[in-house]
């Protein structure tokens, strides 16, 4: 027994990690068919918390805002995440880059709590010096942003790291201006870490709530929000139901973006597997 431990240690820890993290997910989704407000019992199957959210207008609404809110962090996060990249990888030297690199990083490691109430200062300051913005979905737009771009940057800067810049020079060498090379070369060789930068600064920015409750408005709540204080005043199975929802969409993604991935991998093998036969039969004819 204690030899089967050893040696299979490490898989038994993952197991134990996995059960941890999703055993109460697995719950959660079995008691949003629960017939009944318990949630200790299983008392019958049903759908009514699922009718009941499509008739809770707090939930629909939140669930649209945190969409629209999500999506366009994450087409900012990604494009703003890209030029700090770049900037970052490509140009070592420049005034201000140790100020610039930790201004960009430091999201990264500062509580959001910390971000929320900084940026709630700096938004009713400027409101008041300037009479904009006022708190709402633009105040939550930004500060999802500045917190999302700061992880978009570090996917986006490892892949710049590890790629190969000989096509650049090679189309440098040919005539191409600066712009050109980066738009039709490394935007493309980079984009599936841009595309995986939108999609984490998109669930960072669905999935928050610290910065989303300093930078709301009146009448304004994301779907997190409206889910937090449903939480606070109890057990509400509805809850359970959006949950289950977001899951089963999320899983979807997930899946089908690995799928996708594979794919490409294995394309690309198999146009490289054919680059190299075709310059080996030109180096040697039949």
């Amino acid at each position: 027994m204690k030899a089967f431990v050893e040696k299979n240690f490490g898989k038994l820890w993952l197991t134990v990690v996995y059960v941890f993290l999703y055993v109460p997910l697995l719950f959660m989704v079995v008691f949003s068919f629960n017939s009944t407000r318990q949630d200790a019992n299983f008392t019958g199957f049903s759908l009514r918390w699922y009718d009941a959210l499509t008739r809770d207008t707090k939930i629909v609404e939140g669930f649209w805002l945190s969409v629209k809110v999500a999506t366009i962090t994450g087409v900012l996060s990604a494009v703003l995440g890209t030029f700090a990249a770049f900037v970052l990888v490509r140009y070592r030297r420049f005034i201000g880059r140790t100020v610039f690199s930790g201004m960009v990083n430091a999201p990264l490691v500062m509580p959001e709590v910390v971000i929320g109430l900084s940026l709630l200062l700096l938004m009713v300051g400027a409101q008041n010096f300037l009479g904009w913005p006022e708190r709402g979905m633009l105040t939550i737009v930004l500060g999802h942003t500045l917190l999302g771009m700061a992880y978009g940057m570090v996917v986006i800067q490892s892949r710049l790291l590890e790629m190969n810049r000989s096509i650049e020079e090679a189309a440098m060498d040919l005539g191409a201006r600066p712009h050109q090379v980066f738009l039709l070369i490394t935007l493309l060789q980079i984009a599936q870490a841009i595309f995986a930068a939108f999609l984490l600064s998109f669930t960072l920015s669905f999935d928050d709530v610290v910065i989303s409750e300093f930078l709301s408005g009146p009448g304004v709540s994301t779907l997190p929000q409206v889910i937090f204080s449903y939480a606070r005043r109890g057990i509400n199975p509805t809850i359970y139901a959006a949950a289950t929802l977001l899951i089963t969409t999320v899983t979807c993604v997930i899946v089908g973006y690995s799928v996708w991935v594979a794919r490409q991998s294995r394309k690309r093998e198999r146009e490289i597997a054919a680059a190299a036969r075709a310059e080996v039969a030109a180096l040697n004819p039949v």
